[in-house]
């Protein structure tokens, strides 16, 4: 695709023949960033035209150069909402995204799928999530079949969990959605293609965002069959050596007994089995399968919570892993549901639930750094938690008060304070008089 000569001038700040490694800085003014260009100039350049000239590095050859300006994208979307940029230009980022799908190396790949699910989580419902949707899942599920590399894997996974959340619309879609991601721990093969063993990584994000994608599955219909084979699996993990994949697992059986996943998983539903039938027959085995299955679960659940060490080495780890399987046998015996509380900005962020907790948990990893601040502005993320943030008090830029204005205004001897002061005393003083009238009158009626 053609570009204009001015194109070309901005993607050269993010270019460098002596240094394929650095990095693109900015520092923040009032109004510019200051920007070196390789280590010699310096252009100043509007705020409001950063994402613009991140933008059309991405039309570079050169991969270190689009691998630069995505992590600048990423960064930008972490550190600020960018509605206006997302409502103008969502489409365009998107489709350079996709096609660093097709041409674009495993770190390349594993940004453009962060740059992705950030842009999904920014313009939050409606048609822009729904066309980032639409556009990605495709690709997504074509990239995740390529080179089986931890990172490009775990971000590509995220990706889909993000964009379906947002923009999915309807049962089967989420179910698709999940789909995929247990094909990349349960390929599909055909005669002539060998099975590769996943690494623990893989498995973790896998478990990971399907038990995200899950929690927008209560009540609906599943297919019992399928829902089997995955207790079973999950099961199965906690017998692993690596922790994360027994805490990913042990978290995702939580959510399917908390949701009451139990009946659907065995496909039966109270009062409709009838034993005599085929049908009805497979469901009460399936039933009593899945309850055999919890009994075993609980009791692997129980030796994990006290466990002494072995299975890793991590001290941390360990205690985290201790933590959760408490929370879990507590879930199991008694029916309590962990209760968690995030502090942001002052409010706090309370979860009461297994669902609850593995979607804040899964976001915080997904946004990182940028997790306050989408918590304290992203309206979509708000609605999620039911979280309501304090109002923000004059915190751009353009709003603060200068150290002058803080004297006129704020300072005991200002014009403004003495006026507040005098308007203050001669309130108080008719406060007074009307007390004064009050009384009075009641002192007459009793002496009356």
């Amino acid at each position: 695709m053609g570009k204009s000569k001015s194109q070309k001038k901005k993607t050269a700040v993010l270019d460098s023949d002596e240094d394929d490694n650095s990095s693109v800085s900015s520092t923040s003014t009032m109004r510019s960033d200051k920007m070196s260009v390789l280590g010699t100039e310096e252009v100043q350049i509007n705020k409001d035209n950063l994402l613009d000239l991140y933008l059309d590095a991405l039309y570079e050859k050169r991969p270190s150069t689009r691998e630069k300006a995505l992590a600048s994208i990423i960064e930008t979307f972490n550190s600020s909402l960018q509605h206006e940029f997302v409502e103008k230009k969502c489409t365009t980022l998107l489709h350079q995204c996709v096609n660093s799908f097709k041409r674009g190396t495993s770190k390349e790949i594993a940004l453009a799928s962060h740059a992705i699910g950030l842009l999904a989580l920014t313009a939050g419902y409606g048609d822009k999530a729904r066309e980032i949707f639409e556009e990605s899942v495709t690709h997504i599920s074509q990239a995740l079949k390529s080179s089986p590399e931890p990172a490009k894997i775990s971000s590509l996974l995220e990706c889909l969990a993000i964009i379906t959340f947002v923009g999915g619309n309807d049962t089967e879609e989420t179910e698709k959605s999940m789909q995929i991601m247990w094909q990349v721990v349960h390929p599909k093969l055909s005669s002539n293609v060998v099975a590769t063993k996943p690494s623990a990584a893989v498995i973790t994000a896998v478990v990971s965002a399907w038990s995200f994608l899950l929690t927008t599955m209560t009540g609906l219909k599943l297919n019992p069959k399928h829902w089997q084979e995955s207790i079973s699996y999950l099961s199965s993990l906690l017998d692993k050596d690596d922790r994360s994949v027994r805490i990913a697992a042990g978290e995702a059986l939580a959510l399917i007994f908390e949701i009451g996943s139990v009946e659907k998983f065995s496909g039966e539903v109270k009062g409709s089995i009838d034993v005599s039938t085929p049908e009805g027959s497979k469901n009460r085995e399936g039933f009593s399968h899945v309850q055999g299955l919890k009994g075993k679960i609980i009791n692997k659940v129980r030796d994990l919570s006290a466990e002494a060490g072995g299975k890793g080495s991590a001290k941390k780890d360990l205690n985290s892993q201790r933590n959760l399987f408490r929370d879990i046998l507590d879930f199991f015996e008694d029916g309590y549901s962990p209760e968690n509380t995030v502090k942001i900005g002052g409010e706090s962020l309370n979860t009461s639930s297994w669902y609850q907790m593995i979607q804040l948990n899964f976001l915080k990893r997904f946004l990182g750094g940028g997790f306050i601040k989408h918590m304290q502005e992203n309206e979509f993320l708000q609605d999620v938690f039911g979280f309501t943030p304090k109002k923000k008090h004059l915190l751009d830029d353009e709003y603060r008060i200068s150290s002058t204005d803080k004297r006129m205004y704020k300072s005991p001897n200002s014009v403004v304070s003495k006026a507040r002061t005098q308007l203050l005393n001669k309130q108080r003083m008719l406060s007074e008089g009307r007390n004064a009238g009050h009384y009075a009158a009641n002192a007459g009626d009793e002496d009356f």
